[in-house]
């Protein structure tokens, strides 16, 4: 029922009735919260420690992953405003845990965590800001993220400040074939509809 309102809402608004429809059948949804003036987001079927990312940490490297949370609406084309954030993976093969760094400040470390629970954590450390947002405008959020390859991980991740032009500049050209990149959305919403 609710897969269907949102269906509804996302085909009058046009720019969002594809995307609404591949959401409502896939498993992979990004769930969005109000948490004060804030946005936040999780998806807890969302797995991005896989793959090739997961054998590099198998094998003892660590990896970063690149992340980017967009808003949208129907009537704007480029983001009416978005965060990008770093996180550096690690896995300890004795104890069969993962530990997480958030790069950019401020700087957070979690450590003995689980896949899921390493990705949730990933995923909690981003918001958008909401505070000047129209609580009747119709918004979706995008989450893209990309495992960094060799090249370009170590001048990025060895910048103290960690370079936010950097970061989105990451973003503004597409994921080389080779690179592991994810993106997920979540359906159409109202700021309204997300208060208590």
């Amino acid at each position: 029922m609710i897969h269907a309102r949102a269906k509804a809402a996302a085909i009058a608004a046009g720019l969002f009735a594809v995307t609404a429809y591949a959401l409502s059948v896939s498993s992979s949804v990004l769930a969005v919260s109000l948490q004060g003036n804030q946005l936040g987001v999780s998806a807890p079927r969302f797995h991005f420690l896989t793959g090739k990312a997961l054998d590099r940490l198998h094998d003892g490297l660590s990896l970063g992953f690149d992340a980017q949370l967009s808003l949208l609406a129907p009537e704007a084309a480029p983001p009416l405003e978005r965060s990008v954030d770093r996180f550096l993976v690690s896995y300890d093969v004795w104890e069969e845990k993962f530990a997480v760094t958030r790069m950019r400040d401020p700087r957070e470390k979690a450590s003995h965590l689980t896949a899921s629970d390493a990705e949730a954590w990933c995923l909690g450390r981003m918001h958008l800001g909401a505070a000047h947002l129209d609580r009747m405008r119709l918004l979706m959020v995008r989450l893209e993220m990309r495992a960094e390859e060799n090249e370009e991980a170590a001048p990025l991740l060895g910048d103290p400040g960690l370079n936010l032009a950097s970061l989105i500049e990451i973003f503004s050209r597409p994921a080389r074939s080779q690179q592991q990149h994810w993106q997920i959305d979540s359906l159409p919403f109202r700021v309204r509809d997300l208060e208590h």
